[in-house]
This record gives C-alpha cells, structure tokens and sequence, in this order.
C-alpha cells in the first residue's frame, strides 16, 4: 500500500468580497519534488475574472491524470513485451453531464492514443488492442472511478 498527498493552496485578497462570492478562485498545487502548478476553477463553471482561464481546473487534471495513468501503464506493458514506442500522443476528453437535477459529473472519458512504433518492434493491430485492454485494467486511477472510459486509439 502507498499513500500519495499534495499541498492545496489559497488566499483570499484583501480586496475581495468574499460574502459575496467575488473573489478569485485561484490557487497552487504542490506536489512533492518542488513541482507547482497554478490552478483554478474552470471559467466554465466560475466565470472571468473569478477563475482564471490560464490555469489548470480540476477537470481537465482529471482527465490528464487518467490518460497519464494508461500511458505508463502502456508503455510499462508494451517495454516488457518487447515492442518499441517511439513515442505516444494523446488528446483526451472528459465529458460532464448532469448526474441529477443542479449536479453533474465527468461521466465519460475518451482517451485518444497515437503511438508511433519502432517498424521493427511493433505490434499487430490485434496486440494494440490487447496492450491498451491491459494498460486500462491495470492503471490505478482507472479502477478508482465510476467514469466510464473509452480506449480509441488513433492512427
């Protein structure tokens, strides 16, 4: 077992009405290693000038972390099998729909892979399917979340 953790980090200005709910949604991730990524409520659900649209929100660090976990995974998989990925692409969407009456939830994701092989070392079209089946059963994110997610490899 391994526990993973992360600094969230906000405050409010000193000119911000609060109460009011006018005030800046912004906010820096930690991570471990020194890593700081700038954060925010997504424009879409905070609108400007309350969120800030150049920052990570949740849901696309969702997704991005999703799609993260299957690509180790997969490149992990397909290194121990012998295949040689030159490199690997990926675009993927998140798609939030209301779950129930004022509540929704990223109910679907589609990772949309392109991985380019070694000719010499690649797998047949068959082995690709299997090698993404495996990465997604595998991936610790992916067992952890009621999303439903899509595998759709692009060539």
């Amino acid at each position: 077992m391994s526990e993973h953790g992360a600094k969230v980090q906000w405050r409010r200005k000193p000119d911000e009405a609060f109460a009011r709910g006018r005030y800046s949604r912004a906010h820096t991730w930690h991570f471990d290693g020194g890593a700081e990524v700038n954060a925010s409520a997504s424009p879409h659900v905070v609108p400007l000038p309350w969120s800030d649209a150049s920052a990570v929100d949740p849901e696309e660090a969702y997704v991005a972390a999703l799609s993260s976990c299957h690509m180790l995974w997969f490149l992990s998989i397909t290194a121990a099998q012998g295949f040689v990925v030159e490199s690997y692409d990926d675009e993927p969407v998140g798609r939030m729909h209301e779950v129930r009456p004022k509540r929704e939830a990223v109910t679907e994701l589609v990772l949309r892979p392109k991985v380019v092989f070694d000719p010499a070392h690649a797998p047949s079209p068959v082995q690709l399917e299997a090698l993404h089946h495996q990465a997604h059963d595998h991936c610790f994110l992916a067992n952890s979340v009621k999303t439903e997610i899509r595998i759709e490899p692009r060539f």
